[in-house]
């Protein structure tokens, strides 16, 4: 997902990018989705912030969570030495269960009394250079089904010598969601699977066995879809786990910079920098 806004060093960035990751029947898998900002053309920002969140979710074929854990991440990259001199205000969603860790450069006082990041040795810049500097770490635990971004069901039915095999998601209304690709282990096939409906566009993996659904976007025109295909009579089991990847436009945390702030006067103004922020999936796997 590209990157995003550019923001003088006073303005509050308004625009993030987001991954998630989830682990029981459905999974959802990172697939293409841990890019970092779109492509290899290096920044030409003195100042890249990118906060990124992954999701775990363990889930039962049946329904229920057994685990759900959402960890989080802010990091910094700084091309000059000179551009190193800054602080970083930042804001969160009160959240129950959301717990941070900073790193042990950190002024952790000055983080916790007042939500900045900022070096313990404030004479000395943060690295600078191509690399990422992880400065927060966060997670966020308890969490329960109905926070879930995305849920699919799988229905496999045998009659004969055919299965058909019903699919159908349901999105929650707190995230959009981009690039939603759902795999489906098939069976040893001579030919592709008929496929009769569904809501999106569909690829048959021979090589791997897999019928891949895509829905570019789940918004507020489709939180729920389906799809039915048929192959030669299988075992039920056969179509599990389920992977699932997509992007998402909102993290759990609602972690943002607020502002940045120079500690040296020769910095020069305004302070451009870019902000990534993303939430990624992980693995979802209710196949247990």
């Amino acid at each position: 997902m590209p990157g995003g806004m550019k923001l003088s060093k006073a303005h509050k960035p308004n625009q993030f990018l987001e991954s998630l990751k989830a682990e029981g029947e459905v999974i959802l898998e990172d697939t293409q989705l841990r890019s970092k900002s779109s492509s290899s053309i290096p920044p030409s920002d003195p100042i890249t912030v990118t906060i990124e969140e992954k999701l775990n979710v363990t889930v039962k074929r049946d329904g229920g969570v057994t685990n759900f854990d959402v960890q989080g991440t802010l990091a910094l990259q700084v091309l000059n030495d000179t551009d190193g001199y800054i602080q970083l205000q930042i804001e969160n969603q009160d959240a129950p269960g959301l717990s941070f860790r900073t790193h042990p450069n950190i002024d952790k006082q000055l983080f916790n009394g007042q939500k900045i990041v900022g070096a313990r040795d404030p004479s000395r810049p943060f690295p600078s250079g191509q690399n990422e500097t992880p400065l927060v770490k966060w997670r966020i635990e308890g969490l329960n089904e109905s926070s879930l971004p995305l849920t699919v069901s799988c229905w496999p039915s045998t009659s004969g010598n055919t299965t058909v095999v019903n699919i159908e998601y349901e999105a929650s209304d707190m995230f959009d969601l981009h690039n939603v690709i759902v795999s489906i282990p098939l069976p040893a096939l001579r030919d592709a699977p008929s496929v009769k409906q569904i809501d999106g566009e569909w690829r048959y993996d021979s090589r791997n066995s897999v019928l891949e659904w895509s829905v570019m976007l789940i918004d507020q025109s489709n939180r729920s879809g389906s799809m039915e295909f048929s192959v030669p009579a299988a075992d039920p089991s056969t179509f599990f786990p389920i992977s699932v990847g997509f992007s998402a436009s909102n993290t759990f945390s609602n972690v943002k910079v607020c502002y940045i702030t120079c500690l040296h006067a020769y910095l020069h103004l305004p302070l451009l920098c870019s902000s990534d922020s993303r939430t990624m999936d992980t693995d979802k796997n209710n196949a247990i």
